[in-house]
This record gives C-alpha cells, sequence and structure tokens, in this order.
C-alpha cells in the first residue's frame, strides 16, 4: 500500500491503489485481518475516485462558451 494519504492523492494515484487493491483481494491470498484492512482502504480509495470524478464533471459544467461556441473562460464553481 502507498504511504500516500487518500485524501491527498491524485485521481491516478487512487484509481492505481485501487485497482492493486482489488487485485490482491481477488487473488485470495491474503490473511482475513489483512483483508479486512484492505477492504477499507478501497473503500477510502473508491471514495477519494468519485469525488475527484465529481469535481472535474463540476469544472466542465462551468465552462463558459462565447457566441461561436468556442470555451472562452469558466465560471467559478463553489467551493473549489
Amino acid at each position: 500500500m502507498s504511504e500516500t494519504a487518500v485524501s491527498e492523492m491524485t485521481f491516478e494515484q487512487a484509481m492505481a491503489e485501487l485497482e492493486r487493491v482489488v487485485g490482491q483481494l481477488e487473488r485470495g491470498d491474503v490473511p482475513l485481518e489483512d483483508s479486512i484492512k484492505l477492504y477499507e482502504r478501497g473503500a477510502e480509495l473508491k471514495a477519494r475516485c468519485e469525488k475527484k470524478l465529481k469535481e472535474a464533471e463540476e469544472k466542465v459544467e462551468r465552462i463558459t462558451l462565447n457566441a461561436d461556441g468556442t470555451p472562452s473562460g469558466t465560471d467559478p464553481v463553489e467551493g473549489l
């Protein structure tokens, strides 16, 4: 597992680690206690990925277009 706090991970970092966690759980070669910890870590990573995707979606929704349809800037998104 990565030493980076999940709350500090980029989407790509969280997704890569989530894939590793899922792979370990699917193989089934981890002791029960470790499996539980991996599952908890995976849930935290999944939530981080969902949060980062939502942030990106909100940014895309805020892109403004000028009269000819090209992006002209963005409207600020609250909280970002």
